[in-house]
């Protein structure tokens, strides 16, 4: 059986090698319990009940047809059919952040889907958090992150660099986001760094930040 499902994969990825390039997600293949999708360029087998790195989720699978979904919207692929569900390029939309009194720029959001505390800081190269934060939002640093050092004002301590599925500050939302977990208590809110912010347009005025994307 594992050899007949491995022969019957590779022959559809050998067909949609020629499969329409412009779009962002094919399904490629399609099995019982597994499905074949090109997402954004990247080929994922993905199980049913799992979610590729980019936040397309396989719902069910047959050899007939897929139901995929993508921010809570389901919908059924045939063989080759090109999914538009959430990935047509989306109006540009801007969210405000405000100043406190200590002049810092703060505001709720929500990772993986978590609503989260955060300081936005365009001098952070990542988004960043503590390891009592990532294991609250169940982020999986030890067994999926990679080791690194970052520098704090105890000087420098571990860390580990990690993915995070979705970050989102009010409508704005962005996926496979790079971020890095601080050991110990640093820094207190999470940091909404550069990985999330160098894509947005990024405006201050008075005692307001506006973030707008492309």
């Amino acid at each position: 059986m594992k050899v007949l499902f491995s022969i019957v994969m590779a022959f559809f990825l050998m067909a949609a090698e020629t499969v329409l390039a412009s779009q962002d997600i094919v399904v490629q293949g399609l099995f019982s319990g597994k499905a074949v999708v090109l997402i954004d360029g990247q080929r994922r087998i993905i199980a049913v009940g799992e979610t590729s790195p980019e936040g397309v989720k396989l719902i069910s699978s047959d050899s007939n047809q897929a139901i995929l979904e993508v921010d809570g919207q389901q919908k059924s692929y045939a063989l080759g059919s090109p999914v538009s569900l959430s990935f047509s390029k989306a109006d540009s939309v801007e969210e405000k952040v405000f100043a406190n009194d200590r002049g810092m720029f703060m505001s709720v959001g929500s990772i993986n889907g978590q609503s989260v505390r955060f300081l936005v800081d365009t001098g952070a190269t990542t988004v960043a958090m503590n390891t009592t934060q990532a294991r609250r939002l169940g982020v999986r640093y030890k067994i999926e992150g990679k080791l690194a050092t970052a520098s704090t004002a105890s000087g420098f301590v571990k860390a580990y660099r990690v993915r995070l599925k979705t970050v989102s500050l009010g409508k704005i939302k962005r996926r496979n986001i790079e971020a890095m977990v601080i050991d110990g208590q640093h820094p207190g809110p999470i940091l909404l760094g550069m990985s999330f912010l160098g894509d947005l347009k990024v405006e201050k005025a008075g005692n307001a930040l506006t973030l707008k994307s492309r």
